[in-house]
């Protein structure tokens, strides 16, 4: 839907900083089949939401707390749909983008909708995530 050259700063916004891509279904399946522990997943758009406050604060995020996710994944919106679409199965609500998604062992323990993004700065929602994190990111 979008050219390559345009996304592909705002796919490495997150890349660069340990999240792994996701491009397709079947990486989707193959990740959350064994996933393990806790996994942060970011759905990437390119609206300005993502770009403004998403994107920097869940990377803020993993800087404002010793807790953090055993695993960073994203999948891009208007993009990889087939990728994003599957990754949306496994979150049991209405589709949103940009939203996070925070699983453990394979199940959906916290959610980040897109209206829990607008509107607010990268530093809230970071602030948020870590303290997430703490509860749920912790060794049992």
């Amino acid at each position: 839907m979008y050219p390559p050259h345009l996304v592909e700063p705002m796919k490495a916004d997150l890349t660069s900083v340990g999240f792994q891509q996701l491009q397709t279904a079947d990486e989707v399946d193959q990740f959350m089949a064994n996933q393990k522990g806790t996994a942060l997943v970011v759905i990437n758009s390119v609206c300005g939401c993502a770009a403004g406050t998403c994107r920097p604060g869940a990377k803020l995020s993993l800087e404002m707390s010793e807790a953090k996710p055993d695993q960073l994944v994203t999948v891009f919106a208007g993009v990889d749909t087939e990728a994003t679409q599957r990754m949306r199965e496994y979150i049991p609500l209405p589709p949103s983008s940009p939203s996070i998604a925070l699983f453990k062992d394979g199940e959906l323990v916290h959610f980040v909708e897109r209206h829990h993004i607008e509107g607010r700065s990268a530093q809230m929602i970071g602030g948020h995530l870590a303290a997430v994190y703490e509860e749920v990111c912790v060794a049992e």
